[in-house]
């Protein structure tokens, strides 16, 4: 690669066996998330849910080695250590040819499906007491984001704000909430504008639907291709509904989801804009824009190897655009990231290059 800044937007960690357990209270001790060893391998249980199985920290590169090797069986003792220890996980960037690297959960992911929303809460506020710990431990290389409960929107803007005080740049929401609650309601608005003002981007990150369970180790195949569906109809919901015309300098991004449906996407909201009977409660833009002109100033797009999508890359928005390792899972691009770069960027410019692996996230997450 060039000479260029390379920023992950899109690694993870594996959360440590004892993360919940050592920090929550002890009432909480049964209920709490935990690795439960079984006779097919170890998965993560919360408040009796199966939430899913270690196996993605366990296997990073090996598909470069063959599918055959690949196996939703796994045990804990085999996670990469760069999963849950922040100066192993610099070494395997230095490896890989990363400069920096946005983190993410893997437990988290699925915690969204967990009914109890008070306790979620406070599973919630513990791995982001953790998470802080592990990116502050290598700060000039690991930045962490936060996940937020937005069952009650007031208390999830106070721990945007807690995240944001202890230097995590960003946090999650559901990447769809629940349907009578969408995010064109207008009790979001406070989290929209909290977000807009302290600068905190909110990322809607695949499996993350509230209340579902979506572990790819349990879901079929064709459910596991199409995944991409929740954040369409979100980003829909809030560009419709006027989210972004409001909070001109909110950033919400598609995280995990790759990339080259939003050039449908942007054709198909556009249409509906301003092809399609208008219903007397549908929102209309105080100006001449259309929906896709919000969706280019206000919508980031993390992708790890759409060629399809950086051939569309000026349909989409090379500025929206932030590749992403999804490191250490099963499906990373480690440790090949900068050889893959190197042959789905072959035809951008050097300009669209040094936005794409690494100056757009350090735009949308105040890294310069």
């Amino acid at each position: 690669m060039g000479s260029y800044r390379i920023i992950s937007s899109d690694d993870h960690v594996m959360e440590p066996e004892n993360l919940w357990t050592s920090r929550l209270e002890p009432k909480y001790k049964e209920r709490a998330p935990q690795v439960v060893s079984l006779e097919d391998g170890d998965y993560w249980y919360c408040d009796g849910i199966r939430i899913l199985g270690v196996q993605g920290a366990t296997q990073t590169g090996q598909r470069f080695e063959g599918n055959e090797n690949l196996s939703f069986n796994a045990r804990f003792e085999n996670v990469r250590p760069g999963a849950y220890i922040p100066e192993e996980h610099v070494k395997d960037m230095a490896i890989d040819g990363v400069d920096m690297s946005i983190v993410y959960p893997t437990c988290g992911l699925g915690l969204y499906s967990v009914p109890d929303g008070v306790f979620l809460s406070t599973v919630f506020q513990a791995y982001n007491d953790w998470i802080a710990e592990y990116a502050n431990a290598c700060p000039q290389q690991l930045k962490g984001v936060g996940m937020i409960n937005v069952d009650d929107v007031k208390e999830g803007v106070r721990e945007l704000e807690r995240c944001a005080k202890m230097g995590l740049v960003g946090v999650m929401v559901p990447v769809y909430p629940p349907e009578d609650r969408a995010y064109d309601s207008p009790e979001y608005e406070p989290l929209w504008a909290a977000s807009e003002d302290l600068g905190m981007p909110i990322s809607l990150h695949v499996i993350t639907n509230r209340g579902q369970n979506l572990s790819v180790d349990t879901a079929k195949a064709s459910y596991v291709a199409n995944l991409d569906h929740w954040v369409r109809m979100s980003l829909a919901d809030m560009i419709f509904s006027g989210v972004f015309e409001r909070h001109p300098k909110l950033q919400v991004g598609s995280v995990e989801q790759e990339s080259s449906w939003i050039a449908h996407f942007l054709n198909r909201i556009d249409y509906t804009y301003t092809q399609r009977a208008r219903k007397e409660d549908w929102h209309r833009y105080k100006e001449d824009v259309l929906p896709s002109d919000y969706f280019h100033r206000n919508v980031f797009v993390g992708f790890q190897e759409d060629a399809i999508g950086i051939r569309d890359r000026h349909v989409i928005g090379v500025d929206n655009l932030q590749w992403g390792s999804d490191y250490p899972h099963t499906e990373s691009t480690f440790p090949r990231s900068c050889e893959i770069l190197e042959g789905i960027l072959v035809d951008c410019t050097e300009e669209e290059r040094a936005k794409i692996v690494g100056g757009n996230a350090a735009r949308v997450y105040n890294l310069d």
